[in-house]
């Protein structure tokens, strides 16, 4: 599995970015994909995840009702739109992967090289 993000930027509080991850190297049924972050000192926290099959959404408490996760299966993309952007979503972010459709740190068996996203304030 390789899992390519994109879309990281410096922006200022209050705008929107979205960010982008490229699927490739196995079919995605049944597996769930997602999208982590990790900001200097701090450990890898779960933001987003979507049911590669179904679609179905899940969210951090701390981005639910400004972050928006979806998938593009006919594409093998993997969309994350943050809007209201905050300093302290600052952290790089990564695209992962999990089989079975749970997506967690202990779940995901692929994880992206990463995306930058800096927001000042």
């Amino acid at each position: 599995v390789q899992l390519v993000e994109s879309g990281g930027a410096l922006v200022e509080a209050g705008d929107s970015l979205r960010l982008s991850c490229a699927a490739s190297g196995r079919t995605f049924t049944n597996y769930g994909l997602g999208w982590f972050r990790q900001s200097p000192g701090k450990e890898r926290e779960f933001v987003a995840a979507i049911t590669w099959n179904l679609g179905t959404p899940r969210y951090a408490d701390s981005v639910k009702g400004r972050f928006a996760i979806s998938r593009d299966k006919a594409k093998n993309m993997v969309y994350l739109q943050m809007n209201s952007l905050e300093p302290e979503d600052t952290a790089i972010y990564y695209c992962a992967s999990a089989p079975g459709g749970s997506v967690s740190i202990a779940t995901v068996t692929s994880w992206g090289q990463g995306t930058q996203v800096t927001v000042s304030s």
